[in-house]
Protein backbone atom coordinates (compact mmCIF):
# COMPACT_ATOMS: atom_id res chain seq x y z
CA UNK A 1 0.00 0.00 0.00
CA UNK A 2 2.84 2.40 0.82
CA UNK A 3 4.42 1.86 -2.61
CA UNK A 4 1.12 2.74 -4.34
CA UNK A 5 0.83 5.91 -2.28
CA UNK A 6 4.44 6.86 -3.03
CA UNK A 7 3.85 6.23 -6.75
CA UNK A 8 0.73 8.40 -6.69
CA UNK A 9 2.61 11.17 -4.87
CA UNK A 10 5.41 10.99 -7.46
CA UNK A 11 2.87 11.32 -10.30
CA UNK A 12 1.28 14.33 -8.60
CA UNK A 13 4.70 15.91 -8.02
CA UNK A 14 5.62 15.32 -11.64
CA UNK A 15 2.37 17.01 -12.70
CA UNK A 16 3.26 20.43 -11.33
CA UNK A 17 6.91 20.00 -12.28
CA UNK A 18 5.78 19.26 -15.83
CA UNK A 19 3.67 22.43 -15.77
CA UNK A 20 6.69 24.48 -14.65
CA UNK A 21 8.87 22.84 -17.31
CA UNK A 22 6.26 23.69 -19.92
CA UNK A 23 6.18 27.34 -18.79
CA UNK A 24 9.98 27.58 -18.99
CA UNK A 25 9.90 26.07 -22.50
CA UNK A 26 7.11 28.43 -23.59
CA UNK A 27 9.03 31.48 -22.42
CA UNK A 28 12.29 30.31 -23.98
CA UNK A 29 10.50 30.05 -27.34
CA UNK A 30 10.16 33.85 -27.49
CA UNK A 31 13.25 35.93 -28.17
CA UNK A 32 12.06 39.41 -27.20
CA UNK A 33 10.41 40.61 -24.03
CA UNK A 34 7.77 42.29 -26.14
CA UNK A 35 6.76 38.81 -27.34
CA UNK A 36 6.94 37.41 -23.80
CA UNK A 37 4.67 40.19 -22.52
CA UNK A 38 2.24 39.43 -25.34
CA UNK A 39 2.33 35.77 -24.29
CA UNK A 40 1.50 36.83 -20.71
CA UNK A 41 -1.39 38.94 -21.98
CA UNK A 42 -2.66 35.96 -23.98
CA UNK A 43 -2.45 33.78 -20.85
CA UNK A 44 -4.51 36.37 -19.03
CA UNK A 45 -7.23 36.23 -21.67
CA UNK A 46 -7.68 32.53 -20.87
CA UNK A 47 -8.23 33.08 -17.13
CA UNK A 48 -11.88 32.41 -16.31
CA UNK A 49 -13.80 35.45 -15.13
CA UNK A 50 -14.63 35.45 -11.44
CA UNK A 51 -18.20 35.54 -10.31
CA UNK A 52 -19.12 39.16 -9.61
CA UNK A 53 -20.24 38.12 -6.10
CA UNK A 54 -16.57 37.38 -5.30
CA UNK A 55 -15.39 40.81 -6.40
CA UNK A 56 -15.76 42.42 -3.00
CA UNK A 57 -13.36 44.39 -0.80
CA UNK A 58 -12.47 41.42 1.42
CA UNK A 59 -11.20 39.59 -1.69
CA UNK A 60 -9.02 42.47 -2.92
CA UNK A 61 -5.39 41.47 -2.78
CA UNK A 62 -3.27 43.91 -0.82
CA UNK A 63 0.10 45.00 -2.22
CA UNK A 64 -0.99 45.26 -5.83
CA UNK A 65 -1.05 48.52 -7.73
CA UNK A 66 -3.78 47.13 -9.99
CA UNK A 67 -7.08 45.89 -8.65
CA UNK A 68 -6.76 42.15 -8.05
CA UNK A 69 -9.54 40.01 -6.66
CA UNK A 70 -8.43 36.71 -5.18
CA UNK A 71 -10.39 33.80 -3.75
CA UNK A 72 -10.08 30.06 -3.28
CA UNK A 73 -12.09 26.99 -2.45
CA UNK A 74 -11.35 23.38 -1.67
CA UNK A 75 -12.23 20.80 -4.30
CA UNK A 76 -13.84 17.49 -3.27
CA UNK A 77 -10.48 15.72 -3.70
CA UNK A 78 -8.77 18.05 -1.19
CA UNK A 79 -6.98 20.14 -3.78
CA UNK A 80 -7.34 23.91 -3.71
CA UNK A 81 -8.77 25.90 -6.60
CA UNK A 82 -7.65 29.52 -6.84
CA UNK A 83 -9.62 32.23 -8.57
CA UNK A 84 -8.21 35.64 -9.40
CA UNK A 85 -8.90 38.51 -11.77
CA UNK A 86 -7.27 41.85 -12.44
CA UNK A 87 -8.13 45.00 -14.32
CA UNK A 88 -4.63 45.12 -15.89
CA UNK A 89 -3.67 42.91 -18.85
CA UNK A 90 -0.13 41.96 -17.80
CA UNK A 91 -1.20 41.38 -14.20
CA UNK A 92 -4.02 39.16 -15.48
CA UNK A 93 -1.34 37.25 -17.40
CA UNK A 94 0.74 36.84 -14.24
CA UNK A 95 -2.40 35.54 -12.55
CA UNK A 96 -2.85 33.06 -15.39
CA UNK A 97 0.72 31.88 -14.94
CA UNK A 98 0.32 31.41 -11.19
CA UNK A 99 -3.01 29.62 -11.56
CA UNK A 100 -1.41 27.15 -14.00
CA UNK A 101 1.23 26.31 -11.41
CA UNK A 102 -0.68 26.47 -8.12
CA UNK A 103 -4.39 25.85 -8.74
CA UNK A 104 -5.92 22.41 -8.28
CA UNK A 105 -2.98 21.16 -6.21
CA UNK A 106 -2.89 19.70 -2.73
CA UNK A 107 -1.94 22.03 0.11
CA UNK A 108 1.37 20.20 0.50
CA UNK A 109 2.17 20.52 -3.19
CA UNK A 110 1.36 24.23 -3.12
CA UNK A 111 3.51 24.75 -0.08
CA UNK A 112 6.39 22.79 -1.65
CA UNK A 113 6.38 24.47 -5.07
CA UNK A 114 9.61 26.35 -5.61
CA UNK A 115 9.15 29.61 -7.49
CA UNK A 116 12.71 29.70 -8.86
CA UNK A 117 11.23 29.12 -12.30
CA UNK A 118 10.29 32.83 -12.30
CA UNK A 119 14.01 33.64 -12.42
CA UNK A 120 14.57 31.08 -15.16
CA UNK A 121 11.99 32.75 -17.37
CA UNK A 122 13.37 36.20 -16.56
CA UNK A 123 10.38 37.72 -14.81
CA UNK A 124 12.52 38.83 -11.86
CA UNK A 125 14.47 41.12 -14.21
CA UNK A 126 11.66 42.31 -16.47
CA UNK A 127 8.83 43.24 -14.16
CA UNK A 128 8.40 46.70 -12.72
CA UNK A 129 8.83 46.94 -8.93
CA UNK A 130 5.08 47.38 -8.46
CA UNK A 131 4.29 44.27 -10.54
CA UNK A 132 6.94 42.32 -8.60
CA UNK A 133 5.25 43.38 -5.36
CA UNK A 134 1.87 42.35 -6.69
CA UNK A 135 3.17 38.98 -7.87
CA UNK A 136 4.82 38.44 -4.50
CA UNK A 137 1.53 39.30 -2.75
CA UNK A 138 -0.32 36.77 -4.90
CA UNK A 139 2.21 34.01 -4.21
CA UNK A 140 2.19 34.85 -0.48
CA UNK A 141 -1.62 34.65 -0.41
CA UNK A 142 -1.58 31.29 -2.22
CA UNK A 143 1.07 29.82 0.10
CA UNK A 144 -0.76 31.21 3.16
CA UNK A 145 -3.95 29.38 2.19
CA UNK A 146 -2.00 26.15 1.66
CA UNK A 147 -0.30 26.56 5.04
CA UNK A 148 -3.66 27.11 6.75
CA UNK A 149 -5.01 23.89 5.23
CA UNK A 150 -1.89 21.99 6.36
CA UNK A 151 -2.33 23.16 9.96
Amino acid sequence: MTNKLQSLELIIDMNYLQEIKSIIEDFSFFESWEDKYQYLIDLGRNVPAMDEALKVDKNKLKGCQSVVYFSSFENKDGTIKFLANSDAAIVQGLIGLMLKVFSDRTPQEIFDINIDFLKKIGLDEHLSPTRKNGLSSLITAIKHIAKQKLN
